[in-house]
């Protein structure tokens, strides 16, 4: 029988022989559901590459073109005289001047018609049959090109999260609906028609209005999809349930975005022929925009406090902690100090229009729920940023107090030198202010803690006087009882190594009706104990490290968190800690504290084993002393014990006997004669 040159198997079937490649004889070995499920993977992974590179080229297009529009802007320079001009049947005619422009302040009024412009600034206008020829002052439109400038760094570093987002997590459906959100941020932001209305200037204009109305709504839809609500199967899936009612009312919330859009074409393709059209409707639809961003945002902060009372799931809870605090905080001041009063007919001024800025906190916050970065640490977040925002303005009052006292005492309020002893002045104030900061820091601290501010300060300072407790049952009972205290917490159980097994044993344990599950030495836990690092199992990313059915038998015990205890290099115990009473998880700070005082812990938990490990081995040579004793008491023979001066010491009962001396006559009672014949004697035996 010959075989088929080439490497590969020779099969034979039926008394047939055909040969098969390596791959094919593997694909022949498989299951079919197996082959099934390796082609799936493969067409996923091309489905995840074209979402991914279809991302990327979106992000590089809409870069080039913020890019270009900041140039454009930085570049472009525009004069204006105020007026609107519009053609009718006697003529160009001024329809509206407004007050304080140029055009007004050079005589022009409502009704002239204009004749001639004789050269850049020379008008000539008919007025009442009149002719007249007025000297106009253009003056540079005002483009507000400084916050217009922030506002584009603010859309460009948006744009950079949510294309980041969407990259790390391709497979996400949320991470579409936010790239999608991040470019309406951008192009509301970023993109911003600059006067010569050429095609490029046309899709800046079209941009801005069409992300200026699907904004609000995009919003608001990740508000009410995100993160998904989990409520009773019956009431989900139900045809009136809550899953259904919610998918037929989302289509509604982009109704507003399509008539305001509407409208805006309209307005374009009619008032084209009508600037006073044209002007009265665009500036009502520029109101209306911020209407729908006021009611929007209200409405998507209302949605989610809702949902946070509803959604009983850890994980859901602080994602949308995390987006209740970034729309509040990013959405909150722009809506109520710029879009409201807009709507209602009001200029806000400068200092109002500034509230866009922390709409950059808005993505931000949304992109760390949705990849559940330091979900935990909102609290932790919210109060530093707070210390920091106190301490700048601090920093600001003191430099407008500092300038102020320097205008004082120099006398020249218009001398630049009062700014620059100011600035050096609160500079200094500032490198010195570190006391002031830490003042700052504490009592948000009291704030953000209460009543357990006191009691977190004390746990680190009883964490260094453990060492003076060398009982390590009741070191353990001690601690147990301090953290559960301090921190509020369900349970907590203190385990230490077995000196044989290896396994941890509670030695201390607060909350557990049964006893405590021992921590064995062999657990996927205890390489990431060992290194030092804390285990968190409510967080899902970090608990897919280990085996799932050990994480669940620890979840089912309401444990969550395993801190361990580190000795030179490895973990001589473990903190197996549950959740707060509160239901809250431990944040970075909590953690951080935690560690520390698992240090000490382990200090003084080393400290108690080696003062027991010597008084064990005290006790050993007591008996060992005790057993020698009575060995020597039983002897028949003298024996008498001199010291390095040859004094006598001690002897037992059978020298005790001969001699008639006894043991507690002290040798300097004896006579000397009885002195000698007890050292003689004994020398000879």
């Amino acid at each position: 029988m010959s075989f088929a040159p080439g490497p590969g198997y020779a099969l034979c079937y039926l008394g047939r022989r055909r040969h098969v490649g390596r791959r094919s004889f593997r694909r022949e070995l498989m299951p079919e559901s197996e082959v099934t499920s390796r082609e799936v993977a493969r067409e996923s992974a091309w489905v995840v590459w074209g979402r991914s590179a279809f991302a990327l080229m979106v992000v590089t297009v809409l870069l080039a073109l913020g890019v270009d529009n900041i140039a454009l802007r930085a570049r472009w320079h525009e004069v204006e005289d105020g007026v609107l001009w519009g053609a009718r049947a006697e003529g160009l005619t001024a329809l509206e001047v407004a007050s304080g422009s140029a055009g007004a302040a050079s005589g022009v009024q409502r009704g002239d018609l204009l004749v001639a412009i004789n050269g850049s600034v020379a008008y000539t206008l008919l007025r009442l049959g009149t002719r007249e020829a007025l000297e106009v002052t253009l003056v540079p439109v005002l483009q507000g090109s400084s916050l217009y400038f922030v506002l584009a760094g603010v859309g460009l570093f948006t744009l950079v999260v949510g294309a980041s987002v969407r990259l790390r997590r391709p497979r996400d459906q949320a991470t579409l609906h936010f790239f999608w959100l991040c470019i309406a941020f951008f192009a509301a932001f970023t993109f911003s028609f600059n006067g010569p209305f050429d095609r490029l200037d046309w899709v800046f204009y079209w941009g801005d209005a069409i992300a200026m109305a699907l904004l609000p709504p995009l919003l608001l839809h990740f508000a009410v999809v995100f993160p998904p609500r989990r409520v009773a199967e019956k009431q989900e899936h139900a045809p009136g349930g809550i899953a259904a009612r919610r998918h037929r009312l989302v289509p509604l919330i982009y109704v507003p975005a399509l008539l305001l859009a509407i409208g805006r074409v309209a307005t374009i393709v009619r008032g084209s022929a009508n600037g006073a059209f044209l002007s009265t409707a665009m500036n009502a639809l520029d109101r209306a925009e911020q209407v729908q961003l006021f009611v929007c945002a209200s409405v998507a902060i209302a949605v989610l406090v809702r949902a946070f009372q509803q959604i009983t799931t850890a994980t859901a809870r602080r994602q949308l902690r995390w987006l209740v605090w970034g729309t509040a905080l990013g959405a909150g001041p722009f809506a109520f100090g710029y879009a409201l009063p807009w709507a209602l007919g009001f200029d806000p001024p400068l200092a109002l229009q500034l509230t866009a800025i922390p709409l950059g906190l808005v993505p931000l916050t949304f992109a760390s729920a949705i990849v559940r970065y330091r979900l935990r640490d909102i609290e932790v977040i919210v109060k530093r940023g707070l210390a920091y925002t106190a301490f700048l303005a601090a920093s600001v009052a003191l430099y407008a107090a500092m300038l102020a006292l320097t205008s004082f005492l120099v006398g020249n309020d218009a001398d630049d030198h009062n700014r620059i002893i100011a600035l050096l002045a609160t500079i200094v104030a500032v490198l010195l202010a570190q006391p002031v900061k830490q003042a700052v820091q504490n009592a948000l601290d009291r704030v953000f803690y209460r009543d357990r501010y006191d009691y977190r300060r004390a746990l680190v300072a009883f964490a260094r006087e453990l060492n003076s407790d060398l009982n390590i049952v009741r070191l353990g009972q001690r601690l147990v009882a301090r953290v559960v205290e301090t921190l509020v917490i369900e349970r907590m159980a203190l385990m230490l190594a077995d000196d044989r097994s290896g396994d941890f044993r509670s030695i201390g344990d607060y909350g557990f009706a049964d006893r405590v599950p021992r921590l064995s030495r062999g657990s996927s836990l205890m390489p990431r104990l060992d290194a030092g690092h804390t285990v968190a199992l409510d967080d899902p990313i970090a608990a897919a490290r280990f085996v799932a059915e050990e994480v669940e038998f620890w979840r089912d015990g309401s444990i969550y968190y395993f801190i361990p205890c580190v000795f030179e290099g490895r973990a001589i115990a473990v903190l197996g800690l549950g959740r707060k009473e509160s239901d809250e998880p431990f944040n970075s700070e909590d953690l951080a504290l935690l560690t520390a005082v698992a240090s000490q812990v382990a200090t003084a938990i080393e400290n108690g084993r080696l003062y027991h490990e010597l008084h064990l081995k005290a006790e050993e040579l007591d008996r060992l002393r005790e057993f020698n004793e009575n060995i020597l008491e039983s002897l028949d023979d003298g024996l008498v014990v001199f010291d390095a001066g040859e004094r006598i010491v001690r002897w037992n009962r059978a020298l005790e006997g001969f001699y008639g001396i006894r043991r507690e006559v002290r040798c300097d009672d004896l006579s000397g004669a009885d002195r000698i014949a007890v050292s003689g004697a004994e020398r000879r035996r």
